[in-house]
């Protein structure tokens, strides 16, 4: 895609803005975010590259409970604070997506290619995060964030005394369902194969529980409502037939706990990805290529929330600084 813009670019007798930076930084979410204010902070000429829309999934979310200082808080303001902070530092924030990245054996340095220009960079923090799995019931996107979730920790305590319906059959989904019954009135696991996929001894604790109820061989077709969600339609994969379930609206939340899709493309061929596509790290944040690191939701990791993701920000760019020979805070 760039090669194709440069080409038409020189077709035109234009040139492609080049650019040489300390550090580049893919992504504008709350690791690209924390990144660029500690880039900043280490005297970094350094340039955040964000495809949509800064803060990432982040802003999907109406609300947020569990940031340190700022309860009761919601995705975009929280975003929009950590902009503002990294913008009042001098921070450069570019919306401009990225469509390749390179490294040059020979010098060390990489080639970041976006839309409107290309650059040379003596570090790279690759910063994009992980999209959620979609089930792709009708409604689904509608009620993003106002019914339906794609993180139990995250907005489980949002459905305290409710019921929840939980999609999913692996271990996280069940790890994430016996979350959910510490707060819900009733969870609902929701498994569209004949089995649970999730280890043995997590299945045995769900099935041990009171308030969680297994419906398998089923999926959930199509969630309706108002402002809220108020029906859900069911397929039983067995025999095809459907089925509608009618609540008062907002009684319920679904948590869709399929799996999650890291944006780790831009690295296949330079580092190691494990058997999901998350990159594998230290705890400096860097990969197995010198100069090289990534932050956030797209790394290898146990805990993917707001916060940890602003701490590895935090950490790939003062480990960025430490690569060129900076210092750093300590």
């Amino acid at each position: 895609m760039g090669e194709k813009r440069e080409s038409l670019l020189q077709e035109k007798g234009e040139t492609m803005n080049e650019q040489t930076k300390d550090l580049v930084i893919i992504g504008g979410g709350p690791a690209g975010l924390s990144a660029a204010i500690y880039a900043q902070r280490s005297l970094l000429d350094a340039v955040t590259l964000e495809r949509e829309a800064l803060g990432g999934q982040v802003i999907l979310t109406s609300e947020i409970d569990n940031y340190p200082g700022l309860p009761h808080t919601d995705g975009f303001t929280l975003s929009d604070a950590m902009r503002a902070q990294a913008e009042d530092l001098g921070a450069s924030i570019v919306m401009d997506p990225v469509s390749g990245l390179s490294r040059d054996a020979a010098t060390g340095r990489f080639l970041v290619t976006a839309s409107a220009a290309r650059y040379d960079a003596a570090s790279v923090i690759l910063a994009a995060g992980a999209q959620p799995r979609r089930a792709g019931f009708e409604g689904e996107e509608r009620f993003a964030g106002h019914g339906v979730s794609y993180c139990a920790t995250c907005d489980g305590m949002f459905y305290r005394g409710k019921q929840v319906f939980v999609i999913g059959g692996g271990n996280s989904a069940a790890e994430e369902a016996l979350f959910l019954a510490r707060l819900a009135s009733r969870v609902t696991l929701v498994v569209r194969k004949d089995h649970l996929r999730a280890q043995t001894a997590l299945v045995r604790e769900l099935e041990a529980n009171e308030r969680v109820e297994i419906r398998l061989l089923t999926s959930i077709v199509s969630v309706g409502g108002g402002e809220l969600p108020s029906s859900i339609e069911f397929r039983d994969n067995a025999s095809g037939e459907t089925h509608v379930e009618t609540y008062d609206e907002g009684s319920f939340g679904i948590f869709v706990l399929a799996g999650r899709v890291p944006e780790t493309g831009l690295l296949r061929g330079l580092v190691e990805l494990d058997e999901s596509g998350y990159a594998v790290t230290d705890e400096r944040m860097a990969t197995e290529v010198p100069g090289l690191f990534v932050a956030g939701d797209a790394r290898r990791k146990p805990l993917r929330q707001i916060v940890t993701a602003a701490s590895d920000g935090a950490v790939a760019a003062t480990s960025a600084a430490a690569y060129l020979g900076l210092p750093v805070e300590g």
